[in-house]
């Protein structure tokens, strides 16, 4: 580990050394690529050497992605940690060590760091994103890479880490390809621990319509889990609640002053991503635009859900929950366009994103198959003379030559003659022609037992020629 340490305090480029390096600790018996066994060697030192560098930056006091001597590489001063990071990365890239190991370095160092160190972790994670998502680091390293992710977001709070939640969220979309199925929920399952809590009892002193407060935070039952409105009874119930809040909506409608006032808040505010349920607060939330078209924006989703494409029979709703479901909408629409601002933009943009939905819906019904099209090879030109087969104008030889034909005799294709309705006693005539004792025609030459006229012909005459 002396010689790890001395090499990342080495200054230039990693590739000046990183090799050498690792030749020298490890001694492989192949000069540029590591045996399994050499790897796990190579991989429990640099581990071990990890867990000592952080140990040291926590009793400095220094955050750990800042620690230590700074090593100028020509362009930039960097620290230790990402020194060695660097080299490793290196390694991997060119395929002198396996390639997960650099997975594992950073999964190490998360769950030794706290959040705030991780914050600074994450950032050399996405500086490094696209030579992380090259395809032979990514084949070796995505489940560790989707696994560090995810105990990332376990560690941070929704409510207070939503930007580091969302970068997180962003650089696996962007990692990951868009066929990825661990992200796509096949199944479709609902995230139902997102419970919405609101008071059971109504506040002493307070004049509130507590009827209103419940049943209108009661609709967020439903639209955690849409499949509950499938059922008869819950659907009456949810229907009937909405009628509520949808007409208390209409009854106090809001001003285009509000709207404009709203617009104004909203540029110096922080984004929340749930809203207050206080019974105090019902009140002035009823008076706010943002917090109308959320609860709006859920209808049309929770409709939409029900009408989507590709269900079961037992999925799909009735033909009575359809006739509610479409008054329900029209007016959900209706109170969207009406409320300000831009209230018709507004509405044509959700409608617009709910169309494009669909579209997603129908590939995850089909199995997710990827996006990604395959490069087609190019065939190597084979040496000498090819033999090139017959190109025919229309296909095939037959069709070609009828063409021919049409063009030197243009009436060929256009001869009345060619394309008619035969006469009854035409059409009929070869079969009386079978029926007529004096033709003496055979009963296995009739044109009953043929399939085609010209077959009929032929057998005929040579029925009635000698032989």
């Amino acid at each position: 580990m002396e010689v790890f340490r001395r090499a990342i305090l080495q200054a230039g480029p990693p590739e000046n050394f990183a090799l050498q390096t690792v030749q020298e600790v490890i001694k492989p018996q192949k000069q540029t690529k590591l045996a399994q066994d050499e790897n796990q060697l190579l991989e429990n030192m640099l581990r071990t050497l990890l867990q000592e560098l952080v140990s040291s930056a926590v009793q400095s006091g220094e955050p750990i992605m800042h620690y230590g001597q700074s090593i100028d590489d020509g362009e930039t001063s960097q620290a230790q940690i990402p020194r060695l990071l660097d080299i490793v990365l290196y390694l991997c890239e060119k395929e002198h060590v396996e390639g997960g190991m650099i997975f594992q370095l950073l999964e190490d160092l998360t769950e030794m760091s706290t959040m705030k160190n991780c914050k600074d972790i994450f950032g050399y994670i996405e500086s490094k994103q696209d030579i992380l998502g090259k395809l032979e680091l990514f084949a070796r390293g995505k489940l560790v890479m989707l696994r560090t992710c995810n105990q990332l977001l376990r560690r941070l709070s929704k409510a207070n880490d939503v930007v580091f939640c969302g970068r997180i969220l962003m650089f696996l979309a962007h990692f990951f390809p868009l066929s990825e199925r661990s992200a796509v929920n096949i199944k479709g399952v609902f995230n139902t621990s997102n419970e919405t809590k609101y008071e059971k009892d109504p506040p002493d002193g307070i004049p509130v319509d507590f009827n209103f407060y419940k049943t209108f935070w009661s609709l967020q039952e439903y639209f955690c889990n849409p499949a509950l409105t499938l059922a008869p009874t819950k659907w009456q119930k949810f229907t009937s609640s909405l009628m509520v809040v949808l007409n208390t909506f209409d009854a106090q409608p809001l001003s285009d002053e509000v709207g404009d006032a709203n617009v104004l808040e909203e540029e110096a505010a922080t984004f929340n991503i749930k809203y207050l349920t206080s019974s105090k607060l019902m009140g002035l939330e009823l008076k706010d635009p943002s917090f109308r078209r959320h609860v709006l924006v859920q209808c049309l989703i929770l409709f939409d859900y029900l009408k989507a494409p590709g269900k079961n029979d037992k999925d799909l709703p009735s033909e009575s929950m359809k006739e509610e479901m479409k008054s329900c909408e029209e007016r959900v629409k209706k109170l969207l366009e009406t409320t300000p601002p831009k209230g018709k933009d507004f509405l044509h943009s959700i409608e617009h994103i709910l169309e494009r939905e669909k579209n997603w819906v129908w590939w995850k019904r089909d199995g997710c198959p990827p996006f990604e099209k395959q490069s087609m090879e190019k065939k190597a030109v084979q040496d000498g003379p090819k033999k090139r087969r017959p190109r025919w104008r229309l296909g095939n030889k037959e069709l070609s030559q009828l063409w021919k034909w049409a063009d030197q005799n243009p009436n060929a294709l256009t001869d009345p003659q060619r394309v008619r309705t035969p006469a009854i006693t035409e059409y009929w005539k070869p079969l009386a022609d079978d029926m007529d004792p004096s033709a003496g025609i055979e009963a296995e030459y009739h044109h009953k037992n043929s399939r085609g006229i010209l077959c009929h012909k032929d057998s005929r005459k040579s029925a009635r020629e000698p032989i």
